[in-house]
């Protein structure tokens, strides 16, 4: 089995400040970030693929390992502000499916409210040996 080859994008750039915002998050003891962007976690999935390369972007953008493990919801999404403090709006790609279609209407509604409303069913969770036992475990349910 060949590993991909992981080349810069646009989705693994969002990624890397999805994984900064959990770290933050997951610091301050507030629930893991949502991952509701099905481009962004298709680049995610991309990288798992290469645990080693998974490991390093981790440890880069978190400071630590973070699994990637089910966590099913729809609601609005708890971390748009704490993105847009420290990056500003969150960019077209995150309302963009796997497949690159854009949901004009969850963009038009973040652009005139500056709130997302969305699905998820994943997001990342400490690895083991990063003090994911001082994380309630609720935070990921």
């Amino acid at each position: 089995m060949s590993t991909p080859t992981l080349k810069p994008s646009v989705e693994l750039d969002e990624l890397g400040k999805f994984f900064t915002i959990a770290a933050r998050r997951i610091d301050a003891g507030q629930t893991a970030p949502e991952m509701f962007s099905a481009a962004i976690d298709s680049a995610w999935h991309t990288l798992l693929a290469d645990p080693a390369a998974h490991h390093t972007f981790a440890l880069q953008h978190a400071g630590r390992t973070l699994d990637h493990v089910e966590m099913n919801g729809h609601g609005p999404i708890a971390w748009v502000a704490a993105y847009e403090e420290a990056y500003g709006p969150l960019p077209e790609i995150w309302f963009t499916n796997a497949d690159g279609t854009v949901n004009t209407e969850a963009l038009t509604q973040y652009r005139e409210s500056g709130t997302v409303t969305a699905e998820w069913d994943c997001g990342p969770k400490p690895g083991p040996g990063d003090g994911d036992d001082l994380t309630p475990a609720a935070s990921y349910l």
